[in-house]
């Protein structure tokens, strides 16, 4: 796949998804905002940087801690999303910019912290996305990813039917290809924290628009791996109240830029 298709399938994806995607991440997810502003370690004087934005959940929870959020996102309709939820949450401290992550449209050093949450496993080149990162992150400062990261004996299928859900995801990257990422950028691995992310299948699948008969394809994957006992789809899967609910293997990196 070339960049120009992939684009186009991020476009088509997240345009649809803009308000889907901040239903299904916007409640319930507070622990993970807050794990990311504690491995961030920043104050009420830094500068934050959210790469991938989407509809403006990560920066809107760092403003309430920070002078200044930048989101950025490729997604007019998010960031038109993200413009609503803004006002909706009373904040002054954002501004909103359209950008390509892997081009970051800011000077060196621009931000004392760079973040990104659930991204990496859209990008065609994680390691280009990383390196704008540091490079726009000042000397000293933090670049932190949050995103899913299945094991390696699992990683294979995992992005299977994950591309059956969104055509625009790539791959997910395993903790260990993160920290080789890091590494060959010089950059010191400062923390890292595991995090349960707990999602409804129905729920994920309804607020995603996967190709014809993907979603019943998924749904027969789910169903073998409980009714078999299975541990093959990367993600721990099972049933409550009759609703199949999986929960994400979310890690989030802390790196000193």
């Amino acid at each position: 796949m070339d960049n120009a298709e992939h684009r186009s399938q991020i476009l088509d994806q997240f345009t649809r998804q803009a308000d889907t995607f901040l239903q299904r991440h916007a409640q319930g997810h507070e622990d993970l905002l807050a794990l990311m502003a504690e491995c961030a370690g920043v104050g009420a004087e830094d500068t934050v940087l959210d790469v991938a934005c989407g509809p403006g959940i990560v920066s809107c929870f760092f403003a309430g801690r920070v002078r200044h959020v930048t989101g950025l996102d490729m997604v007019p309709a998010m960031l038109e999303r993200a413009r609503r939820l803004q006002v909706e949450r009373g904040l002054t401290n954002i501004e909103w910019k359209a950008g390509d992550s892997l081009e970051l449209p800011f000077a060196e050093q621009s931000f004392d912290c760079v973040v990104t949450r659930f991204s990496f496993h859209h990008f065609l080149e994680p390691a280009q996305a990383l390196r704008e990162m540091r490079r726009v992150c000042r000397k000293g400062g933090t670049a932190l990813v949050a995103d899913v990261t299945p094991d390696v004996d699992t990683q294979q299928s995992f992005n299977g039917w994950e591309k059956l859900r969104d055509p625009s995801h790539t791959r997910a990257l395993t903790v260990e290809e993160f920290e080789a990422l890091g590494e060959n950028e010089g950059m010191e691995l400062r923390r890292r924290e595991r995090f349960g992310l707990k999602m409804e299948l129905e729920d994920l699948l309804k607020g995603s628009f996967p190709g014809p008969g993907d979603a019943d394809r998924i749904r027969a994957l789910f169903e073998d791996e409980i009714q078999n006992e299975k541990h093959g789809l990367g993600v721990e899967a099972y049933r409550e109240n009759a609703a199949l609910q999986i929960v994400y293997p979310v890690t989030v990196m802390a790196w000193g830029a």
